[in-house]
This record gives C-alpha cells, sequence and structure tokens, in this order.
C-alpha cells in the first residue's frame, strides 16, 4: 500500500470556530520555523540569534517565545520537522503494489538527491557542530523510531512476507542499500570534498548499479520460486 504524505502541520481551525490559543496556531508555528531554518542555515546555530529568527520569519519577539522557549528549543524542533518531512517524503516512494526495483529505484532517487542537496548538507552541517551540546536531538535525528533506515526496513520485510524477497538480517539489508545508493556522495559532500550535488544522471548510474547488486544477493529468481 502506498503511504499519502503527511502535512506537518495541521492547518484546520480550532474546533471552536474561535481563534487558537497562544501558542497552537499551526501555521504561525510553521511559519516561524521556515523562518527559524533560513536563518540557521545561513548563520549556523551559534552565530543565529532570536531576533536574527524574528526578522526573517516576520513576527514579533513575544509571539516567538510563546511558541519556542529559546534558541535550542527553536532548533530542536526545526531539526524533528526537517527530519519528519524527509521521512514521509521517501515514504511515499515505496509503494507495495509495485515490484521491488521500482520501489527502490524512486526510493534511492529522491533518497540521494535529498540528501546531496545544498539545504540538507548545510543542515547536517549545524547539526553536527551542536552535537556535545545537544547530544540527543543528533541521536534522534538519525536514529530515531521513525527514520530512513526504520522506513526501508518495513518495507523491506513486507517484501519478505510476501515472498519478493529473502533476507534473513533486515538491518543490514537496508543499511547495504543505502550506503550502496548513496555511492559516497554524501561524505564527500558532508566534508566539502564535492562542492555541487550530483546530477540526476550521475545519481541514477549509482542508484541503478546499487539496486542490481541489492537484487543479486536478496532477490528471489523464477527458479527458487518454482
Amino acid at each position: 500500500m502506498k503511504h499519502e504524505p503527511q502535512n506537518v502541520a495541521v492547518l484546520n481551525a480550532p474546533a471552536s470556530g474561535g481563534r487558537w490559543a497562544a501558542g497552537e496556531d499551526p501555521v504561525k508555528r510553521l511559519q516561524i520555523l521556515e523562518g527559524a531554518k533560513r536563518v540557521f542555515m545561513k548563520m549556523g546555530f551559534d552565530a543565529a540569534s532570536m531576533n536574527d529568527v524574528t526578522r526573517e520569519a516576520g513576527v514579533s519577539k513575544g509571539t516567538l517565545y510563546v511558541y519556542f522557549a529559546n534558541k535550542e528549543d527553536l532548533f530542536s524542533a526545526m531539526m524533528d520537522s526537517e527530519r519528519a518531512h524527509f521521512v514521509e517524503l521517501v515514504r511515499t516512494t515505496l509503494s507495495d503494489e509495485a515490484d521491488v526495483a521500482s520501489s527502490l529505484y524512486e526510493f534511492g532517487m529522491v533518497f540521494v538527491t535529498h540528501v546531496t542537496s545544498e539545504k540538507t548538507i548545510s543542515a547536517m552541517r549545524t547539526l553536527i557542530g551542536v552535537r556535545e551540546r545537544m547530544p540527543s536531538l543528533c541521536q534522534r535525528f538519525f536514529t530515531g523510531p521513525e527514520n530512513l533506515r526504520t522506513i526501508l526496513r518495513g518495507f523491506l520485510e513486507r517484501q519478505v512476507a510476501a515472498d519478493r524477497l529473502s533476507i534473513e538480517d533486515f538491518d543490514m539489508a537496508a543499511r547495504h542499500f543505502l550506503e550502496m545508493a548513496s555511492g559516497s556522495y554524501f561524505k564527500l559532500r558532508l566534508f566539502g570534498d564535492m562542492e555541487a550535488p550530483p546530477s540526476k544522471e550521475e545519481i541514477d548510474y549509482v542508484v541503478r548499479g546499487a539496486l542490481r547488486v541489492f537484487l543479486a544477493a536478496y532477490g528471489i529468481s523464477r527458479k527458487d520460486q518454482a
């Protein structure tokens, strides 16, 4: 079953039909988070200030502090929002109705395109910069209850249950595909050895290669099914 993307913010009106209570308006919260994202990505965590965010988001300082207690709280919320958006983005590519190869190819293309983009690389560098003072945020971003690996693992489990793949260690299989599909592009981009994101053609070439190796290791041939 193909999952539909979920909106990060629930934009429905208050149940009472009146105005949102202080700090509960999802549209205003999203407006602040979008402004904060632009500020943090441009200036980094240490150089950015709450005043910078108020100017960029177009809100008053009083409004900002109603929604977020401090800069650390705001940064954590922004990164959680980015992680949730990315998870939903890749989740929509994994269709249980489509064949395994097509789903994994779409997943790989979206995954590599996103993680090598300028926006993501900037966010990752900022996140690494606050690792020592905010270790739980970094851990939550990469190994939280729902992340790239767990989403892929769930898909692989369903494909094994449907006799389309043969896998014993699902975590290892998910890691195999993620590492092969990334083609070291993410690490090269993160550490500045690759200034621009890879082209779509480059990503396509690497993802198709990863898919061939992955299916050779975990696929079920017609002979096996006979």
